[in-house]
């Protein structure tokens, strides 16, 4: 199986074998496998994938417009309409109008929407076991180390919005007591 040769400070990165293992090949790989998987295992839960972090930053940002939860996501805001009028039919949101200015929805959970966090962590947490299969603990610590540089290079707002979020923010996969 051909390695990457990765030598910091270089422009290209060479690879001993074929193309298959060229590192944008591999991100699009592991990036649609993860989406693969992570859809699979939230359809268990009747959610799609995006809105399990939807229901992760009204938990931990209470009631929110949909421009804040679209700005939080850093997604856009017609992506997050979408998202919303899905997990309004499913009963998980509810949408109402804001005290001060009626133009605004204030998206809130719903108690159905509520009794998803468990589910959702067990679904995170086992999407998070597949993709760390065979890796020592160390080196899913490495691993998630890189992503998180790569994204930074990638995606400069991704560091200013993880910056905005309070310090307990984000769902994370772990195990549920």
């Amino acid at each position: 199986m051909a390695e990457p040769l990765l030598i910091e400070g270089v422009d290209e990165i060479e690879t001993r074998d074929d193309d298959e293992n060229d590192l944008s090949c591999l991100m699009a790989q592991a990036a649609r496998g993860h989406r693969v998987l992570l859809a699979g295992l939230l359809a268990e839960v009747d959610l799609y994938p995006g809105q399990e972090r939807v229901m992760a930053a009204l938990w931990d940002n209470g009631p929110q417009s949909q421009n804040a939860l679209a700005k939080i996501l850093g997604i856009d805001v017609s992506t997050m309409t979408k998202s919303l009028q899905r997990l309004e039919r499913s009963g998980f949101v509810s949408r109402s109008p804001c005290p001060t200015n009626r133009r605004i929805s204030i998206v809130d959970t719903t108690p159905a929407g509520d009794a998803l966090r468990p589910e959702i962590c067990r679904v995170l947490t086992e999407a998070n076991r597949r993709m760390t299969q065979g890796l020592t603990p160390e080196q899913a610590g490495v691993l998630s180390s890189l992503l998180a540089l790569v994204r930074d290079n990638l995606c400069p707002e991704a560091m200013a919005a993880a910056a905005a979020r309070p310090a307990g923010g984000n769902l994370k996969a772990r195990p549920i007591p």
